[in-house]
């Protein structure tokens, strides 16, 4: 393999002395978690996994010098909502806390002082805010999760589908961009969701967070419409999710941690 296969950037490429090295000039690291669940009849199942560890190496390399930490992609999340359909491998949210708390607080112990927890599966969500919380309650250093916030906006914008959050025109165009010949298009179906109440629907300004049984809500496991999916919206979204992520890694990267906590003037 070419040298250029293994940034400087990436944690598990490096020895302990350029770690070492490198820890005196950079502080932040990224830590992406996935899942492997099920996608849909025509979508493999390692995409949330796949798509995080993508978007963390290439936000990495598109930071300025000295860019960012990335450590190895955590392959599993918490989906059991998906357990009725096969390929679904889930883990508790006890587990994926503990290991993700583990892990931040040997960051710490490393030297890192600002850790941002890349998010590529929703429901992993409310756990990596725990392991968060208890990161900076025990270890006192900068600990967020980001599950899409810095883009969501936009990504939404720039497709049809509401309630678009599973296997959908989203995903479905975003492997179509990167992996094409992993999707099965003669499978995708439209499985739009209509809750009738804009407090109900995932993707409104004003949704209220509430948790289901995937088969509850989809025959197929899709929520969404992947049948509006194609490769250029893939890569709008990637350019859309990278560029803003790239800007929001730079500002905590620069920041010395007292400023992220409070603008000084």
């Amino acid at each position: 393999m070419e040298a250029s296969a293994y940034p400087e950037y990436l944690w598990e490429f490096l020895t302990w002395q350029q770690i070492k090295e490198r820890l005196s000039i950079v502080d932040t690291a990224i830590i992406p978690c996935g899942s492997i669940e099920q996608h849909g009849p025509h979508l493999p199942v390692d995409v949330d996994y796949h798509d995080v560890a993508y978007l963390a190496r290439q936000v990495a390399e598109k930071c300025s010098d000295p860019k960012p930490f990335v450590l190895p992609a955590i392959p599993y999340g918490v989906s059991y909502h998906h357990d009725d359909f096969k390929g679904t491998l889930s883990i508790t949210n006890n587990a994926l806390s503990h290991f993700v708390y583990d892990l931040g607080c040997s960051l710490a112990r490393n030297g890192i002082r600002k850790i941002i927890i890349l998010n590529g599966h929703g429901d992993n969500a409310p756990t990596l805010k725990y392991a968060a919380q208890m990161i900076n309650r025990d270890q006192h250093i900068f600990v967020c999760v980001e599950t899409g916030e810095t883009s969501d906006k936009d990504v939404y914008d720039l497709i049809d589908t509401p309630n678009d959050i599973h296997s959908g025109e989203i995903e479905t165009s975003t492997t179509l961009a990167l992996r094409p010949e992993l999707v099965q298009m003669d499978k995708a179906v439209d499985a739009t969701l209509d809750f009738g109440s804009r407090y109900l629907d995932f993707t409104s300004a004003r949704g209220v967070p509430w948790y289901v049984r995937t088969k509850r809500l989809s025959d197929t496991g899709i929520m969404g419409n992947p049948t509006k999916a194609t490769a250029e919206k893939g890569r709008e979204i990637w350019e859309v999710m990278i560029t803003h992520l790239v800007r929001f890694v730079e500002e905590v990267k620069e920041s010395e941690p007292e400023d992220l906590y409070q603008k000084r003037y």
